[in-house]
């Protein structure tokens, strides 16, 4: 994984940063690919129970990388060597891979929705398109009261194709959703927190997310990744699939050590030590 995204792990919690400050934290190719390993990382290491997902510098991120655009407008496609195969002028953003329907820019956003632990996204100065739609696929969103955010693809002539549409539907009206894409009107962190898009608002939002994390990261891990896999299945399964899964996911709790530690240490009083999963 290149420098483009620091991961820092501590008591369960990790703290990953998007880490191009000098740029806004613009998201030029070794920045999709570097967010797609990070998250592949986490989601293999079982001490993981909660993830803050950050940006160093001035804003959270500024979107897509300028010199992408500069290429889109000139009509040449100048790939990497290493960048996978595909149609027209995108860089090899729009390649999909033989494991996953997403895209390679998807990936960098949906590997977080598709984490095994709770994602908070903390968001401060501007969230921008493509930065925007990775922040919507975390679990949640904290955001400082001046933050901007844009759906901003109309802008360039461009769709949300890193799974915004997919995210932004389960967080606001169908017509907000509309508005907010068909204009790339650039909204504060209290209105998006009126509108749905943001979870809380709070002055120091890194901040912010690091203590719901920490909270997250005390409970049962086991229950918490079998709570992120209820709600991640809820809205694409049917009721039936849906109370089953309920059901084998509740079996597979009650009376394992992680749930018996929960019980005794709220009957003790005391704080709960728990095992990671295996």
């Amino acid at each position: 994984m290149s420098d483009r995204v620091t991961i820092d792990l501590k008591a369960g919690v990790a703290d990953v940063r998007l880490n191009r400050p000098e740029k806004m934290n613009a998201i030029d190719s070794a920045m999709f690919e570097a967010l797609t390993e990070a998250g592949q990382q986490l989601a293999k290491e079982p001490s993981v129970r909660a993830v803050v997902l950050t940006g160093e510098g001035r804003g959270f991120c500024a979107g897509l990388d300028m010199a992408s655009f500069a290429g889109m407008a000139s009509g040449e496609r100048k790939p990497r060597r290493d960048e996978p195969e595909s149609s027209g002028n995108d860089g090899g953003l729009l390649a999909k891979s033989d494991e996953s329907p997403a895209t390679v820019a998807q990936n960098a956003a949906w590997v977080w929705r598709t984490l095994p632990v709770p994602v908070i996204a903390g968001l401060h100065g501007v969230a921008y398109g493509a930065g925007l739609q990775i922040a919507l696929a975390a679990d949640m969103r904290i955001v400082s009261p001046d933050a901007r955010l844009s759906i901003m693809e109309i802008k360039w002539g461009l769709v949300p194709d890193m799974t915004g549409t997919q995210t932004l539907r389960h967080l606001v009206r169908d017509d907000v959703a509309r508005e907010l894409t068909y204009t790339g009107r650039i909204i504060s962190g209290l209105e998006a927190r009126e509108l749905g898009l943001a979870t809380q608002v709070d002055e120091n939002p890194q901040q912010a997310a690091y203590e719901m994390a920490m909270e997250i990261a005390s409970k049962s891990p086991s229950a918490i990744r079998a709570d992120k896999e209820l709600l991640n299945a809820a809205s694409l399964v049917s009721l039936e699939e849906g109370l089953r899964l309920e059901a084998r996911l509740q079996g597979g709790l009650i009376g394992k050590p992680n749930q018996i530690e929960a019980v005794r240490a709220n009957m003790e009083k005391r704080a709960p030590k728990f095992d990671d999963p295996e």
